[in-house]
């Protein structure tokens, strides 16, 4: 079995991620996926599906796809708000990227909607030929929540005012600590969600 050290970079609590999965067209679905680390070194790491996604059916077409790891929050907001799909698997701004196999283990219903529960195998990885440092904006970090909270909008066991107010209080987040890439991506997820309308 896998452990963690597989992984090209270290996974910690949930870690977000991009998923490219091979569709029957032949293009690559890029989609936000965050990757559960396991309790202990030797269990697999696992991720979970809601509803019936893209990259639930890929996986279960192809057995698994490409899982990256970049810093621009613009690629989460596509990934997580749009349906960007590419003829290679690998985003240009990729620090890091898995191919993994995806096995189903699990499945249910919560609140109404359906979700699959995945253990993810690595088979190869690889790393940026330039590594950057890595910085802290607290811009970056609301993005990233922010598309969270906008993905769960229409599912009927959250909250809407709740997650209205979450995407306000990120919003300020971006205006007053992000750059201009934050800003980008979140003026991004704001027009394709349309959240100020809910």
């Amino acid at each position: 079995m896998s452990d963690t050290h597989d992984w090209p970079v270290e996974l910690r609590g949930v870690t977000e991620s991009i998923v490219a999965t091979l569709g029957p067209n032949d293009l690559w679905n890029m989609a936000a996926l965050g990757l559960h680390a396991p309790d202990e070194p030797d269990e697999p790491v696992t991720a979970t599906t809601w509803g019936n996604t893209r990259t639930k059916r890929n996986f279960h077409r192809q057995g698994g796809g490409v899982v990256q790891f970049t810093a621009d929050p613009r690629e989460f907001v596509d990934a997580a708000v749009t349906i960007r799909e590419d003829g290679e698997p690998l985003l240009p701004n990729a620090d890091a990227w898995v191919e993994i196999e995806a096995t189903s283990v699990d499945s249910g219903t919560d609140g109404g909607t359906e979700w699959e529960r995945w253990e993810l195998q690595p088979t190869a990885a690889g790393t940026a030929e330039s590594s950057r440092p890595l910085t802290i904006n607290r811009g970056f970090y609301a993005v990233i929540d922010a598309t969270v909270a906008a993905s769960r909008l229409d599912v009927p066991s959250f909250d809407t005012d709740q997650l209205v107010e979450r995407l306000r209080y990120f919003e300020e987040t971006v205006e007053k600590c992000g750059g201009p890439r934050e800003r980008e991506a979140f003026a991004t997820l704001s027009s394709e969600t349309g959240w100020r309308e809910y």
